[in-house]
């Protein structure tokens, strides 16, 4: 099934979308405490990405470009995205709408590194994401699951 993803717009309609979204786990920050932090105007860059099913936002996510001088992950070194806070409500879980958003963020083309939920690893698994060897200063406790487009692997340090 086709969904349309969405950029968020950094407004207060948004924000009160953002309140029905209440899971996260102990590693994560609340997307609402983002939002409030980075509301400017309507029009501001967003690192939102949503699905609506009619009115209601369903299934959200924050995508960030990290710079190439930054990347400790992939190899040859480039610019990458860290994909944030997959989230769906729970009526509309199973249904296509977290592959969706994974989906668009891959047609960026660029490798893709998240940290994954606690139990969401059968997901990330099925999205083609893989664990990269874990580097006590780099990834300080998180667990990060990495995407690799063609040409791109992991660096080795």
């Amino acid at each position: 099934m086709m969904y349309k993803v969405e950029k968020l717009k950094v407004n207060y309609k948004t924000l009160e979308e953002f309140k029905k979204f209440r899971e996260y786990g102990l590693q994560e920050l609340s997307m609402l405490e983002d939002l409030e932090a980075n509301i400017i105007e309507d029009d501001s860059v967003s690192p939102f990405y949503g699905i609506y099913f009619g009115d209601k936002l369903v299934a959200r996510m924050s995508l960030y470009q990290v710079e190439k001088k930054f990347d400790r992950y992939f190899e040859p070194a480039q610019d990458y995205l860290e994909l944030w806070k997959l989230e769906v409500i729970a009526d509309y879980q199973n249904k296509g709408y977290g592959k969706a958003l994974v989906e668009y963020a891959k047609s960026f083309g660029l490798p893709i590194k998240t940290n994954p939920r606690v139990k969401s690893k059968d997901f990330w698994d099925k999205m083609g994401f893989s664990s990269v060897a874990y580097e006590m200063e780099r990834d300080r406790g998180e667990n990060p699951l990495v995407w690799y487009p063609d040409g791109v692997k992991e660096q080795l340090h």
